[in-house]
């Protein structure tokens, strides 16, 4: 305290305090005053970092990653509102829905070829109004589903048919909700097969000793095996899509089936695929969502993670919303079915509904488009199922019921296919074994690019832009001691895009309030795998390089979504979640063809052409773990990158597709880059400016 008084004195500075607590300046001027205190608050956070023992990594941007995506959601979602907008006609709508049939197939790619499916029947149940066959067939190849296929009795065929899709649940299509709905459509007369999802029920992909997942049922596996599929060009929402298409497809081969009476129907999980096979499969004649449909932009606002297969490749870029799925079957008839009190925002379920009512009526069907609100929870409740019997009821005319009859739920067992629960135990090839099939006939038949080819195949699969000039940059406030390898730290906050900023720490042994002091031609720039801030104390690394080039100028560099602009969104400390806000922001990216790691290797070019305009001409490039991979391809692009440094690098892509467990997260994962290029070729081309690999990480490293 006493310091700061002299230094006020000097300045010639008084102060009070006035009734409010606010101070009131005289003297010589506010700005003399503001540098003393600015020079005093220096002072005592020297000492008081001194001091520290620990110290928690700095994070003064933790929102700025969610208002970038937030903002480039909003702009697509105005976007398509101004194009539905100018609809006027049926011929305008009937276009409507073939743009949006042809951007579907664009998002979801080519469908595979149609394979025998090998169907049989491995028990049957009996009840009083029904009998369920155990079913097993072949989506693709070796590649089991499990079903239960309900049949009604006493009643004259061919009946409605109607394909069930499951939500998460851990036992699949003998959870109560989905045994429920698909009871209660037998009892009222319609032909039901429900089918096992991926990763769930009696499909678990990740298959331990005791028939348990090793991974964990449901979101666990759909992650583990859709985020390894981006590598090699394959998407889960389409491997679960073609199960339901497949499950159609044997629905039809049965005599009891009015092949013109087919609808759709599921929850949550289920839900999505509902809406999904709407938009890729067009013999349904009826559908119903339930407990999914609502917007992006919603989704993206609320911050709700959503599972790889929720999340098409391409979706926000092409202009889709959930509507457009539903708006691909028009004018067929569809109910919405939605809850109050759910996490998927009802208002967006409401908005979905109003751009479905205006198409519905300029296809002169505006009766065939309809939203039920249940007043509870997330789930497939009675009072939604009961929506849906009376829809479906209304479209077939096979029952006049307006409520759900008496249902009997079975024991688990009861309705297995499989002796004891699961496929594994029949040797079903899991789906990360057609991965990894994939990826090295892949490795076979690609090119190894080298020079201008491997630049621009990195180009286009980063999906990289070409940015001209200097970015603009802010100057934060000079940092107390954390103990990194010099004395004195500034802080810049690097403007890379629109609401983006890389955060880049310039080290020196005196005090640097200002833009960066020039003079040297040479930077060691260091970007870090988690926090600039932790890795410049923590990491061994960076105080070997500085002290090996102690003419070259030190700095280090978070990209986007590290260090000072973790988010902190998706929940609480959700960033190493499998399901928190790394792999959020990493989906969505993937949806605005936009990959994560596209965007971070933008930050690091621009950060590179910053420090050229201020006479950094030579470049020596270190990374560790996350960011060893933007400093790569960054490397490739940039002829101020002189040489490269990487630590705990990822060894190849091809070792992750090929793996039946690994640890990168998607957001180090680059959508089909196998068909394009492999790590080892950029570090090939690297050699030229003496690259470094040390310690590198394969697919199953602490790479978290």
């Amino acid at each position: 305290m006493q310091r700061q008084r002299s230094r006020q004195r000097e300045a010639g500075c008084t102060r009070r305090v006035s009734r409010r607590g606010m101070f009131c300046m005289t003297g010589r001027g506010m700005a003399a005053w503001a540098l003393a205190s600015w020079l005093w608050g220096e002072a005592a956070w020297e000492a008081e970092g001194a001091e520290a023992t620990g110290l928690e990594p700095l994070n003064r941007f933790p929102r700025m990653v969610q208002r970038y995506f937030v903002r480039r959601v909003r702009e697509v979602e105005e976007a398509a509102e101004a194009a539905r907008a100018r609809l006027k006609s049926r011929a305008d709508a009937e276009a409507y829905v073939e743009r949006v049939r042809a951007k579907i197939r664009e998002s979801f790619g080519p469908l595979p070829e149609k394979t025998p499916l090998e169907a049989r029947i491995t028990g049957v149940v009996q009840r009083d109004a029904y009998r369920i066959e155990k079913l097993i067939f072949e989506s693709r190849p070796g590649f089991l589903v499990t079903a239960n296929l309900y049949i009604p009795k006493g009643r004259t065929f061919p009946l409605p048919g109607v394909v069930g899709t499951c939500g998460h649940s851990a036992n699949g299509k003998c959870a109560e909700a989905y045994q429920s709905f698909a009871q209660g459509l037998a009892r009222l007369g319609y032909v039901v097969l429900i089918y096992d999802p991926i990763g769930q029920g009696e499909r678990l992909q990740y298959v331990g000793p005791d028939l348990k997942s090793r991974v964990g049922p449901g979101v666990r596996e759909h992650l583990m095996a859709g985020n390894q599929q981006f590598l090699v060009g394959e998407y889960l929402c389409t491997w679960r899509a073609w199960d339901g298409i497949r499950a159609l497809d044997y629905l039809l081969t049965r005599e009891e089936v009015d092949p013109h009476q087919v609808g759709v129907t599921g929850n949550s999980g289920g839900g999505t695929m509902t809406t999904w096979l709407c938009g890729i499969e067009h013999r349904w004649r009826m559908a119903a969502p339930s407990c999914f449909v609502t917007t992006f932009r919603r989704n993206m606002e609320n911050e709700l993670p959503a599972d790889t297969e929720q999340c098409p490749p391409k979706a926000l870029a092409l202009g889709l919303d959930h509507s457009d799925f539903l708006a691909a079957l028009a004018p067929k008839p569809i109910i919405i079915l939605a809850k109050e009190r759910d996490y998927f925002d009802v208002r967006g379920t409401q908005e979905a509904l109003a751009r479905l009512k205006r198409l519905y009526r300029l296809l002169g069907a505006e009766e065939n488009i309809a939203l039920f609100v249940g007043p509870t929870y997330h789930g497939y409740s009675q009072e939604n199922r009961e929506a849906m019997y009376r829809w479906f009821n209304r479209v077939t005319g096979i029952s006049d019921a307006a409520v759900e009859p008496q249902l009997v739920i079975e024991k688990d067992e009861t309705l297995w296919c499989t002796p004891h629960g699961q496929v594994a135990e029949l040797d079903a090839r899991p789906v990360y074994s057609y991965t990894a099939a994939k990826s090295r006939s892949l490795g076979q038949s690609r090119p190894s690019p080298r020079g201008d080819a491997l630049v621009e195949a990195v180009r286009r699969t980063l999906r990289l832009r070409r940015a001209r000039g200097t970015p603009d940059y802010r100057i934060l406030r000079l940092l107390p001691s954390r103990r990194y390898p010099k004395r004195y730290a500034v802080t810049y906050a690097v403007n890379t895009e629109t609401d983006i900023h890389a955060i880049v720490y310039l080290l020196l042994d005196q005090r640097h309030y200002s833009r960066p002091p020039g003079g040297k031609k040479r930077a060691l720039l260091y970007v870090a795998h988690h926090s600039s801030d932790a890795e410049l104390r923590d990491e061994p690394l960076v105080r070997q390089l500085a002290e090996a080039e102690p003419e070259s100028e030190l700095l280090a560099c978070d990209v986007r979504g590290i260090g000072e602009s973790r988010p902190n969104t998706c929940g609480m400390n959700t960033f190493l979640d499998p399901y928190g806000c790394d792999y959020f922001y990493a989906i969505h990216s993937i949806m605005l063809d936009y990959p994560y790691l596209g965007q971070k290797t933008f930050d690091l070019l621009r950060v590179i052409d910053w420090l050229a305009a201020y006479g950094y001409q030579q470049i020596h490039l270190a990374a560790k773990g996350w960011g060893a991979l933007p400093a790569a391809f960054a490397a490739l692009f940039s002829e101020r990158v002189v040489q490269v440094t990487l630590k705990n690098a990822l060894t190849s892509y091809a070792e992750v597709a090929e793996a039946t467990d690994y640890r990168w997260p998607l957001s180090c994962l680059l959508p089909e880059v196998l068909h394009h290029f492999d790590l080892p070729d950029c570090y090939r081309a690297l050699e030229a400016k003496q690259l470094r690999l040390i310690e590198p990480w394969g697919p199953k490293a602490d790479a978290g």
